[in-house]
């Protein structure tokens, strides 16, 4: 209010007496002679509304918008706001749009663009609900990964439900969404890979691929990794699309592996039932799972891989994997074994008839 006033008091025109006083201050002492004197104030031309009469109307209104901005007409709206934004006098004043054609398209526009702020809002917020709602599969999709196909976890078996047919309508409203929402169209962030070409997706889809990546029957918990290279190629491995399907000759090596795997161990439980095997049984996948690294490992360049095994599987590993001789492994079991390599396993070979008698024979 101050700096109005101010303002104001520049902008009056000088009445007589204070043209005289101030030509008496600025007039030498000496010279008593009076003459017609003009003063002029150029600001007082350019906001010519600015007078003696008028300032304390303008003052009311001031302290008026000072209440309410809207309790006044816009062009002074215009005006307070440019004034106490420190605009000089002859330009804090904007004279109203003419009323043509293209000004009143233009005041439509704005008109529109006003209206159109809570839907501008509301997009933003459905755009931060869903990259919360990626973030939350990402950090806890392993809590409700099918880890258990035959549903001996669930206490009580005629209420379980399987996570796939779960509706999503609660962890929607969760985040503020709704079912209305599913064939809306979201950007995805940087910090996932759901979309593989497309930076964007309907949420439908979005969801779909979520419960795809972390939701099936592998669960991977990564989010704690402080990382982030780490964290990115996570996620990369797990989210983009088609990422986990396979050759049919591809399918035929992990299957001819993983038999391997459990019919070895279904040798060594009928032939040796009472012996400490370390057995591989319920996890017979780590032999495709480590064939498959070594194979990987050895197409980028690797020479050479030293491994350290637990009890747990070390003699599966070692046959499928190392690919230590069987005859040599069975022979640990019993010390009445004799190995016999190749061809003289073969009761035909003349080396089986020179074989110490008593001596038990194995062939791989």
């Amino acid at each position: 209010m101050f700096h109005l006033r101010t303002c104001a008091a520049k902008l009056r025109p000088l009445t007589a007496s204070q043209t005289v006083k101030t030509f008496s201050q600025n007039r030498p002492a000496a010279a008593r002679t009076f003459q017609q004197i003009r003063c002029y104030s150029a600001p007082v031309a350019a906001e010519p509304f600015l007078s003696g009469t008028s300032s304390n109307y303008v003052e009311e209104m001031y302290c008026a918008w000072l209440e309410n901005p809207k309790s006044v007409h816009k062009s002074w709206d215009i005006f307070f706001r440019n004034t106490n934004a420190g605009a000089p006098p002859g330009t804090a004043y904007q004279s109203p749009l003419p009323l043509s054609r293209g000004s009143l398209a233009a005041v439509a526009h704005a008109q529109s663009l006003v209206e159109a702020q809570p839907n501008v809002d509301k997009l933003v917020e459905d755009h931060l609900a869903v990259q919360s709602l990626i973030r939350a599969y990402q950090i806890r999709g392993h809590h409700v990964a099918q880890l258990d196909p035959l549903g001996i976890l669930d206490a009580d078996l005629d209420s379980s439900v399987p996570a796939d047919i779960i509706s999503s309508t609660d962890k929607l409203g969760f985040y503020g969404l709704d079912e209305s929402d599913l064939d809306k169209v979201f950007h995805l962030p940087t910090t996932t890979f759901i979309g593989g070409q497309e930076s964007a997706l309907p949420l439908r889809e979005i969801i779909r691929r979520l419960e795809m990546a972390y939701c099936q029957h592998i669960g991977v918990e990564f989010m704690f990794i402080n990382d982030l290279e780490q964290c990115q190629w996570i996620r990369q491995k797990f989210e983009t699309p088609g990422i986990m399907q396979f050759t049919n000759e591809e399918k035929r090596t992990l299957l001819a592996r993983l038999v391997r795997s459990t019919r070895f161990e279904e040798f060594l439980q009928r032939k040796w039932s009472s012996e400490k095997r370390f057995g591989l049984e319920g996890c017979e996948v780590l032999i495709p799972a480590l064939k498959t690294i070594i194979d990987k490992s050895s197409e980028n360049g690797v020479d050479y891989v030293i491994m350290g095994m637990p009890h747990r599987g070390r003699l599966n590993v070692l046959a499928n994997v190392i690919r230590k001789e069987l005859e040599q492994i069975f022979c640990q079991f019993d010390s009445k074994l004799e190995a016999v390599c190749g061809a003289q396993a073969c009761p035909t070979h003349p080396a089986w008839a020179q074989a110490a008698p008593g001596a038990h024979r194995v062939c791989a």
